[in-house]
């Protein structure tokens, strides 16, 4: 049986390996989000090349990622003697932050029935305009047909805050944030056929069941398996790896209530297979952490309440015991 748990970490971590391009700065910032946020947002450059050097990830590739992270303003750094500490920027933690409510939310809001709309009124130069596309796309809007932006459930305020944390603030003179409710005129279009014009769900299904068929196999090797057979270090890589590709898929996600979804969405699937490994790997993969990550000064820095209530439940960090928040 141990056999097996192994089996299935080891498949998923070699196939990772084996990638002809690994996009380091992709993964730091999941392990940031993840694994370092919850710990005061701060760690050495030291560990972070420690804990990502089993993941085929080298020092040179972890050294620019960084520099990179650094220059897009998503990281700032604070030396200590001869070694550097990195934290998020103000900018970075914010946006972790909105990642974080829909990597770790226990489900997908209910809806009211009305859409949110950002139309736009005037002339925008097509440099703006696609920056605009890209800034909404990442807030889970779609496009329609008419040039405006639809979305069922968006908080159109912090949507139009976020615009301007994104160096859009000039922009926002040319739009016009609007909620609106389908009339449901005998002979209209019905809120089905605005979804199928808005997004292309085709594309995103196919991707959650790539991730089905990659996790899949673990969750069950653990379920007919112990978690002792786990040790801290592949706990925590598979974590990271689970989070990583959750995150990628997000930010393609609308977001959509289930009410506008097919019977069988397999990101429904997607998100209470996330959960469940989650919850397995989190004891042992924090064990792993205590034991590598370092701030510059040497301290160990400790696990928030934020980490322990993630999808709603309380879990104790070295037992695994679960406990409804």
């Amino acid at each position: 049986m141990q056999d097996l748990v192994s089996k299935a970490f080891q498949a998923r971590l070699e196939r990772f390996r084996q990638k002809s391009r690994i996009q380091a700065g992709s993964l730091i910032t999941t392990v940031f989000g993840d694994a370092i946020l919850p710990r005061g947002g701060r760690v050495s450059l030291g560990s972070m090349i420690q804990l990502l050097q089993p993941l085929g990830v080298n020092e040179r590739l972890v050294r620019t990622a960084v520099y990179r992270l650094v220059k897009e303003e998503w990281l700032q750094s604070e030396a200590l003697g001869r070694k550097t500490d990195y934290m998020l920027t103000p900018s970075g933690r914010s946006r972790f932050d909105e990642a974080s409510r829909q990597i770790y939310a226990a489900d997908i809001p209910s809806w009211d029935h009305r859409w949110r709309l950002i139309l736009i009124v005037g002339d925008l130069d097509i440099r703006l305009r696609e920056q605009l596309r890209r800034a909404l796309f990442w807030h889970g809007f779609g496009e329609t047909a008419t040039g405006g932006f639809v979305h069922p459930t968006a908080d159109l305020e912090k949507v139009m805050e976020g615009l301007e944390s994104e160096g859009l603030e000039e922009v926002r003179a040319h739009l016009m944030p609007m909620v609106a409710v389908n009339a449901r005129a005998p002979q209209g279009a019905s809120d089905i056929d605005m979804v199928q014009k808005a997004w292309n769900l085709s594309d995103l299904a196919s991707s959650y069941e790539g991730f089905l068929q990659k996790y899949e196999p673990i969750r069950d090797a653990l379920l007919a398996g112990t978690q002792e057979e786990v040790s801290d270090e592949s706990a925590f890589l598979v974590r990271t790896l689970l989070i990583h590709d959750v995150r990628r898929l997000l930010l393609r996600d609308p977001q959509l209530p289930e009410s506008l979804l097919p019977l069988t969405w397999p990101g429904s699937r997607a998100r209470l297979l996330c959960r469940d490994l989650y919850r397995k790997l989190l004891p042992p993969s924090e064990r792993h952490l205590d034991a590598n990550v370092r701030l510059s000064s040497g301290t160990v820095p400790q696990p928030s309440r934020a980490l322990t209530s993630r999808f709603e439940f309380g879990i104790d960090l070295y037992t695994g015991t679960l406990s409804v928040v």
